[in-house]
C-alpha cells in the first residue's frame, strides 16, 4: 500500500531523530509539517526562509538519503514557507559576490596551499593527477573534458580540484576559475529559486571558464538542481570550457542521477583515486615532514604508514598529534609515543592475525551463527546481514581479492562480494544498528 504524505514524513523523522541531537531535532524538525506527496516530490511547510537555508546547509544529505530510503526511489524535497522572512542570508562557503552579474570579478574559492607541488604522486592517483596537470595547462582544449574523479573520502580528490584551479589561475590570471561543493551549489540554487533569480544563477555559472565541482553525488535525488545543472553543463561544454567533478563512486554506481547527466559524466575521462598504498603513504609522510621542517626516525614513519591505511587525512592527523604530544609533554618522538598516538587515533589491527577466516569467525560469534549457516544460501535477513558484514570487513582489513573472499564464504562469485561491500558501505550512514555492529566487531578484531 502506498504511503501517505504524513506516513512518509513520520518515517523520515524516526530515522532522522536517531542521527541528530535532541536539541537539533526539536529546533529544526519538529516545526515542519508535511503538505503533500505528488510526482515523486514531498512538499513540507517550514516557518521561515531561514529554516530552508539551515536545513539545506546542515541536513540536506541526511534528509535526501532518508527520503530515498523511505520512498524506495529518488524523491525530491520541496519547501513552502509559512511566514515571510526578509532576512535571508546563506553564510556557507559561497560568497555574495559569486552571485553578481557574470562579468563581475570572481573569487575562485581556492585554497592556495593545495597545489600540484604538494600533491604526492603514486600508483593509486597517477592517472587522475596526470589528467589534472594536462587540464591546468590547457583547460577545455584536451581529451579530459569533463574529468570525473571518484574515490573514497580522504584520498585527495578535493586537493586535486584545488591544484587544478590554482595551476589554471597561474597559467592564465584572467581565467574565470571556480571551485564549488555540490552542497553549496544546491544551496545557491535554492536561494535563487526562492528569489525568482534562476536565470541569473544559470548565467553566472555559464560565464565560468574552469568549473570544479566537488562531491557531485550530493546532487542525487535533487531533480530541479540536476535540470539546471544539465543546461549549465551543455553550455560550458559546447563553449569549450573545462569541467571537473569529484564523486565518492563511479558514474555507473550513482543512484538518483538523471540518465542524461550520467551520460555526460562519461564523455571525457573517468579516473579512480584509490586508497594510498604503503609506498605512497611513506612518501606523503616524508613530504609533510619536509614541508613543515620536521624530523622523525624511519621506524616511526614506517609504523604510521603500516597502520594508517585508509586515507591521507589519517596520516596528516597522526603526524600533527605526534608533534603536539611531543611539544606539550616534552617527550621524544620515538616509537613508544608513536604507538600511543596511533592507537588513540585509529583502530590498530595485528596484520599477522587478521585473515578472512578470522574475520568471519568473529562475525559468526557476534551474530551467534555458525560458519555453515554463514556459508549457506539462506536469505534470512539476519544471515544475509552477517554475511555482508563479513565480506565488507574482509575487504577492508585484508588485501585479499573479491574473488578470494567469495570463495572462502561459500564459493560465491566476486560480483556478490562487491555488491555486499557497497551495500554495507552505503548503509552505514543511516542504519545506526549496522554502524554499531561494525564498530563492535572491529573493536573485537583489534584485540585479536
Amino acid at each position: 500500500m502506498e504511503l501517505s504524505k504524513a506516513q512518509i514524513w513520520d518515517k523520515c523523522l524516526s530515522i532522522i531523530k536517531d542521527n541528530v541531537s535532541d536539541d537539533a531535532f526539536v529546533k529544526w524538525f519538529k516545526p515542519i509539517v508535511s503538505i503533500k506527496y505528488q510526482d515523486d516530490c514531498l512538499w513540507i511547510q517550514v516557518p521561515t526562509h531561514f529554516y530552508i537555508e539551515q536545513i539545506e546547509e546542515q541536513y540536506s544529505d541526511l534528509i535526501g538519503k532518508t527520503l530515498n530510503r523511505v520512498c524506495g526511489k529518488p524523491t525530491k524535497l520541496m519547501y513552502q514557507v509559512q511566514i515571510s522572512d526578509t532576512q535571508v542570508n546563506i553564510s556557507t562557503e559561497n560568497r555574495q559576490k559569486n552571485q553578481l552579474a557574470p562579468k563581475a570579478e570572481l573569487d575562485p574559492q581556492l585554497l592556495r596551499n593545495l597545489t600540484f607541488s604538494n600533491f604526492v604522486e603514486g600508483e593509486s592517483n597517477r592517472l587522475a593527477r596526470t589528467a589534472g596537470v594536462s587540464i591546468a595547462n590547457n583547460p577545455g582544449k584536451n581529451i579530459f573534458n569533463p574529468l570525473f574523479v571518484y574515490g573514497k573520502s580522504g584520498v585527495g580528490k578535493t586537493h586535486l580540484l584545488h591544484a587544478i584551479g590554482n595551476a589554471s589561475v597561474e597559467q592564465n590570471p584572467r581565467a574565470r576559475v571556480l571551485y564549488v561543493s555540490s552542497h553549496v551549489f544546491q544551496v545557491q540554487y535554492s536561494q535563487a529559486y526562492l528569489q525568482n533569480k534562476i536565470n541569473d544563477f544559470i548565467h553566472f555559472y555559464q560565464s565560468v571558464d574552469v568549473l570544479l565541482i566537488d562531491d557531485v553525488h550530493e546532487l542525487s535525488g535533487k531533480t530541479g538542481t540536476q535540470n539546471v545543472f544539465f543546461h549549465i553543463f551543455n553550455h560550458l561544454h559546447q563553449m569549450g570550457k573545462q569541467i571537473v567533478f569529484t564523486c565518492d563512486r563511479a558514474p555507473k554506481d550513482l543512484v538518483g542521477m538523471e540518465d542524461r547527466l550520467l551520460t555526460r559524466f562519461k564523455w571525457g575521462l573517468t579516473a579512480e583515486m584509490r586508497q594510498p598504498d604503503y609506498q605512497l603513504r611513506i612518501d606523503i609522510l616524508r613530504q609533510k615532514m619536509q614541508q613543515n621542517g620536521l624530523e622523525l626516525p624511519d621506524e616511526v614513519v614506517e609504523y604510521i604508514a603500516r597502520h594508517a591505511k585508509d586515507n591521507v587525512r589519517d596520516l596528516e592527523g597522526i603526524l600533527t598529534s605526534l608533534f603536539a604530544h611531543s611539544i606539550i609533554e616534552g617527550r621524544n618522538t620515538d616509537l613508544k609515543l608513536c604507538r600511543e598516538v596511533v592507537e588513540n587515533s585509529i583502530q590498530v589491527f595485528d596484520e599477522e592475525k587478521l585473515s578472512v577466516e578470522s574475520i568471519e569467525e568473529e562475525v559468526c560469534r557476534y551474530y551467534h551463527l555458525d560458519k555453515t549457516t554463514l556459508h549457506s544460501r539462506s536469505k534470512k535477513q539476519e544471515v544475509a546481514r552477517a554475511r555482508q558484514v563479513a565480506m565488507f570487513l574482509s575487504k577492508k582489513h585484508t588485501d585479499k581479492s573479491y574473488a578470494y573472499i567469495g570463495e572462502v564464504m561459500g564459493n560465491r562469485n566476486h560480483a556478490t562480494v562487491i555488491h555486499a561491500c557497497k551495500l554495507v558501505e552505503q548503509s552505514l550512514d543511516l542504519d545506526k544498528a549496522l554502524h554499531n555492529d561494525v564498530q563492535k566487531i572491529e573493536s573485537a578484531l583489534a584485540l585479536l
